[in-house]
């Protein structure tokens, strides 16, 4: 397996270092002078502005404690649910102002979802970072216009589909914006009409493909298509699949968090509380410094 975009050496750890370094171009991103695994992690959804700039803060504190590069992440609307009266979002433009101050008061990049090709533009002015959700990711006019409005663009890995498939989408961006910041995330596959596993071979899968490679360690932990219409999930899973993703290589990791989940709007079943996080971004360290 081979990092195509420096170089035909294999894709050790001092590859993946030159992987991180695509990271290093997103404007605010602090504490990149170091080998750490760069962090998105926030709310599913923003709520409201408090809720978004107490997690932002205590996100921040750890982080800064641990030098570790961090990216603040919230959806400005939630626009796959399962019913109709789920919970979708507080308003567009509120939501967005709510992840343009968080940037701005801690001085961070922030990331957020888009789910038509009309919104990037509309949401490209707040925040740092574009995420295209896992069952878009094939959308060629979704993956072009997050690619033309110049900002970093995450592509999640479709439940669907192999690591080494999504090249193509990371070709359709490059391809839009040679110069685009680009990196993949993985939150597992389909296994079943109601559940996901997680196959760690995805991860240098993509990572031959000269981008670097994020674990969401909350998403792949979902138990989707319940009876009750609520999707499930195993939190308690979450210390596991991250200690695992960083074992193999991965550039960072995806988690959102919430002071209480079982209060959360959205995904809460497979959320980790906000008091966990410190201890558990912790191990994680340690983990890294022991197979560098």
């Amino acid at each position: 397996m081979f990092c195509p975009a420096y170089s035909r050496e294999p894709c050790t750890f001092a590859g993946l270092y030159r992987l991180n370094l695509i990271v290093m171009l997103i404007p605010k991103l602090k504490h990149t002078d170091n080998d750490r695994f760069f962090l998105m992690a926030g709310p599913c959804a923003i709520e409201g502005r408090d809720m978004a700039l107490r997690i932002a803060e205590r996100i921040v504190t750890i982080t800064d404690r641990l030098q570790i590069p961090y990216i603040f992440k919230g959806s400005y609307r939630k626009a796959n649910r399962t019913k109709l009266n789920s919970f979708t979002g507080i308003g567009d433009e509120l939501a967005l102002s709510i992840l343009e101050e968080v940037g701005r008061t801690f001085d961070i990049p922030t990331v957020t979802d888009i789910h038509e090709s009309h919104e990037a533009a509309i949401a490209a002015p707040h925040v740092d970072v574009l995420q295209i959700p896992a069952f878009l990711c094939r959308q060629t006019e979704l993956l072009e216009a997050a690619a033309k409005t110049g900002k970093a663009v995450n592509v999640k890995k479709g439940q669907f589909l192999s690591g080494e498939s999504m090249g193509f989408a990371v070709e359709k961006v490059k391809a839009t914006n040679p110069d685009a910041v680009v990196f993949l995330t993985d939150r597992g596959n389909s296994f079943g009409y109601g559940d996901l596993v997680v196959d760690y071979r995805n991860i240098p899968a993509m990572q031959a493909h000269g981008v670097p490679v994020v674990m969401d360690c909350t998403h792949s932990l979902q138990q989707p298509n319940q009876a009750s219409g609520v999707t499930g999930g195993k939190p308690a899973l979450i210390a596991t699949i991250a200690k695992a993703a960083i074992a193999v290589g991965a550039n960072g990791l995806f988690i959102e968090t919430h002071m209480n989940p079982a209060e959360a709007k959205s995904d809460g079943a497979n959320m980790l509380p906000l008091d966990q996080l410190e201890a558990l971004l912790e191990r994680l360290v340690r983990v890294r410094e022991a197979i560098l």
